[in-house]
């Protein structure tokens, strides 16, 4: 039997948890032995390396974070610590690797296949949503949940007191969460890194507004922008003359509980990568893309009864009974 090993580096995300226990189950139906890295590259450096059993991930699937541990690695940068992780997986005899992570655990891996020649296939797992290639990194939807729920809170209290409330979401450089938490919370403002703004556009119109009756306003910003919340909100108070608070959601973001769909992309990401390995894909990353919207007749769409996607028929006939 092959042996087949799975770490998390960079930041947590919530789906891991449902990753690793999937990678466990999937790997024994697929007649491998499956081992986890505790602590990303640390451990791998480290040899903190262990066989993995089914009760290793019991109960795991609701939980966020990490069972496993995360870390960022300056050691695995350098190639004698990366000639060492080799080392230690030669030790367990393990030749497969997946890894949980964003672009920086990616480029590491792609050094580790060059030197080393490990395979491996990378699962984007980063709430921030800026991997190049995929259109869905694991632990966004959880992340989006989360930024909903703070805003829903926030929007009673800003309602009751005449107030513009500024939020400001993580994203680093990438302004997705901030974007999509904007358009779904129905916020008056949305700034982000990848649009250059001047608040004074924005000054007679939200004037108006106010005029017009409007009470309070809600404000989604992103980390990455120029100016920080409470520089937003000093300039709500002192040109929109409203009184203003910001909030800074921070590593709120990247907890709780998974949602539905972050553990059902967790599945999917786990058997895509653990099949591409077996089929020879040796350094990959597991990419999810969508297809764009399409009119279809009237006649195609009642005349073909509709079934249930085979990819997610596939996960059932897969699970143990």
């Amino acid at each position: 039997m092959k042996n087949i090993a799975i770490l998390c580096s960079g930041g947590d995300v919530s789906g891991m948890n449902p990753a690793i226990k999937h990678f466990v189950e999937y790997s024994i139906q697929k007649g491998l032995n499956p081992y986890f890295v505790y602590d990303g590259y640390e451990g791998l450096i480290d040899n903190r390396i262990k066989k993995a059993t089914y009760e290793d991930v019991a109960g795991i699937i609701t939980r966020g974070g990490t069972k496993i541990g995360s870390a960022r690695s300056k050691r695995f940068m350098q190639p004698e610590f990366r000639k060492i992780a080799k080392e230690n997986l030669d030790t367990h005899n393990i030749d497969m690797l997946v890894v949980l992570g964003g672009d920086g655990s990616f480029r590491g891996l792609d050094a580790f296949y060059k030197e080393q020649g490990i395979k491996f296939c990378g699962i984007p797992s980063t709430i921030d949503n800026d991997i190049h290639g995929t259109d869905y990194c694991l632990g966004v939807d959880t992340a989006l949940n989360i930024i909903k729920t703070s805003i829903d809170a926030i929007r009673d209290t800003a309602s009751s007191f005449k107030r513009a409330l500024v939020i400001e979401t993580m994203g680093r450089d990438c302004g997705y969460l901030a974007l999509i938490s904007a358009l779904t919370s129905g916020a008056e403002l949305c700034l982000i890194p990848e649009r250059k703004y001047n608040l004074h556009d924005f000054e007679e119109n939200f004037k108006t507004q106010i005029k017009n009756g409007r009470r309070y306003f809600i404000a989604v910003i992103s980390e990455g922008i120029e100016q920080s919340a409470t520089e937003i909100a000093t300039w709500f108070e002192e040109k929109i003359g409203i009184e203003a608070r910001a909030t800074v959601l921070g590593h709120v973001q990247r907890g709780g509980n998974p949602s539905i769909y972050d553990r059902l992309m967790a599945y999917k990401f786990i058997s895509f990568a653990i099949d591409g390995l077996l089929e020879g894909h040796n350094d990959s990353v597991a990419c999810y893309t969508k297809s764009h919207f399409k009119y279809k007749s009237i006649f195609e769409v009642t005349g073909t009864p509709h079934k249930l996607d085979k990819e997610l028929l596939a996960l059932l006939d897969n699970m143990d009974v």
